[in-house]
């Protein structure tokens, strides 16, 4: 007897009845399609890139339009800058209470708790507590909201750096200046969208990943600026090719770029490289300009402490962003503190020695570039962010050092849309864990995505099989912060 389950084609009845119903439908609807254009408006390739900094609309209205992203490499103290702990004082010497429950920390041989030796008073009309080594820093304190709970989740540098700068502990991931750059574009074509500047000692570990696009298009990634100089190096074109030479030499090239890359739409690299060459042209004026800062009064300049050898570095990049941000450039990150050890605020030796040298560097500056752009009327369309990759332990290493913590550490953000004169958090009676309205990374950068007008869990890119965003699965806007 006739199996009658299968077709002479080998499938089922059903499968074929299936099958065939699946593929009226899909020509129907591909009829449907095709009368509104659809194929035509996404298969024709643009006869040139589209412009992937081309200034976008953000989700809603931005308290910001540029962030000044201040990066003090290597975790500053935060009980002996801006978490005064009067307990952790009068116990110094004790054992570490607790230790148990932490059984990661018991591993690092933490040492007795160290209190700090730092003189704490009282500022402005908030009557915020800071250290002593930051007397300049404190003249602005009812501009800053000091966040004294922040966490993350890594005790490594390299981790750690990733994870403030891209919300995720290892390599392959857009930074936030990737992130605002892709959500937002700029509006001055002529200059990069998101800038950063290296300390003079040289660039924190894990390098250009901390600036880097990760899976998003190249052209969104962070380009490293020189205070002086070329800010870009060859930037400028041989002395013997005239500008019309070199626009004739882009044209061909881009044709051939173009030609080479309808065939490869999934190429980012190539579309990004097309634009750089694009970007770079246009710099050779723009950026040259950006950089000179003799055009600056001596009034001004002695503000940032260029006077100073001790300041004068630091306080140059200071000065630039400002005027990156006040040519329109979005994202803008200063880095304090280069290389290993010692020129980074790493205080494993003696943390006040390390403190002294870094927070002498840096308070003017800082100082200069909040005072500067208040009085410029920026400050409030710009949002300025304190912050090192983890913060140090209430316990003393080597005698009078201090090792990495991530548990609770201090950051403060001012400008653009923020409530000044405020602590946010606290950590417990040591200054070792966040115990109070706790923040966490993806927190931080959730707060700074929406004072810059967009909403962290619509800022989307899809990668891997799903939407991913700088604060991956979680974050929360700290709403105790907005004005």
């Amino acid at each position: 007897m006739l199996d009658n389950r299968f077709t002479p084609c080998g499938r089922t009845r059903r499968e074929f009845l299936w099958q065939a119903g699946g593929g009226f439908v899909g020509t129907a609807l591909t009829y449907l399609l095709a009368q509104v254009g659809f194929f035509e408006n996404k298969s024709i390739a643009a006869e040139a890139a589209p412009n992937p900094l081309a200034a976008k609309k953000p989700h809603f209205p931005a308290k910001a339009k540029s962030c000044i992203f201040l990066f003090n490499y290597g975790g500053p103290s935060q009980v002996d800058l801006f978490d005064p702990k009067p307990e952790l004082t009068k116990r110094t010497g004790e054992a570490m209470p607790n230790l148990d429950e932490d059984p990661l920390f018991k591993a690092r041989n933490p040492g007795t708790l160290l209190g700090s030796s730092r003189k704490f008073a009282k500022h402005g009309q908030s009557g915020i507590e800071i250290s002593d080594l930051f007397p300049n820093i404190a003249k602005c304190v009812d501009d800053l909201a000091i966040i004294r709970s922040t966490y993350t989740d890594s005790f490594a540098h390299g981790s750690g750096l990733l994870q403030m700068n891209t919300g995720f502990l290892r390599q392959g991931y857009p930074s936030l200046g990737s992130w605002v750059t892709y959500g937002l574009g700029t509006v001055n074509q002529n200059l990069p969208a998101f800038v950063v500047l290296l300390d003079h000692r040289g660039g924190p570990i894990s390098g250009p990943p901390n600036w880097s696009a990760g899976f998003m298009p190249a052209a969104f990634q962070g380009t490293q600026f020189r205070t002086s100089g070329d800010p870009v190096l060859n930037l400028s074109p041989p002395a013997d090719v005239s500008r019309d030479q070199q626009r004739n030499e882009l044209d061909l090239l881009a044709k051939l770029n173009q030609q080479h890359g309808a065939a490869r739409p999934e190429n980012s690299e190539l579309s990004a490289r097309i634009a750089s060459y694009e970007l770079a042209f246009r710099m050779q004026s723009d950026a040259p300009d950006a950089v000179e800062l003799a055009k600056e009064t001596e009034e001004t300049k002695k503000l940032y402490g260029l006077d100073d050898p001790k300041t004068e570095k630091f306080g140059r990049r200071c000065l630039l962003a400002r005027r990156l941000v006040e040519r329109g450039v979005r994202f803008v990150q200063v880095y304090s503190g280069g290389g290993h050890l010692e020129d980074t605020w790493d205080a494993h030796s003696d943390v006040n020695k390390n403190h002294e040298v870094h927070c002498a560097e840096t308070d003017q500056p800082i100082h200069a570039l909040l005072t500067d752009l208040k009085k410029r009327g920026l400050l409030d369309e710009t949002l300025v962010v304190w912050a090192g990759e983890f913060g140090r332990t209430p316990t003393g290493q080597n005698g009078k050092g201090r090792d990495h913590s991530p548990r609770g550490f201090s950051t403060w953000m001012a400008g653009g849309g923020i409530k000044g004169g405020q602590v946010v958090g606290q950590t417990d009676d040591f200054g070792y864990a966040a115990v109070e309205d706790k923040v966490h990374v993806h927190d931080l950068h959730a707060t700074i995505l929406h004072l810059m007008g967009m909403d962290h869990t619509k800022l989307t890119y899809f990668h891997g099989g799903r939407n991913m965003r700088v604060t991956d699965v979680s974050g929360n806007v700290i709403e105790a912060v907005l004005a």
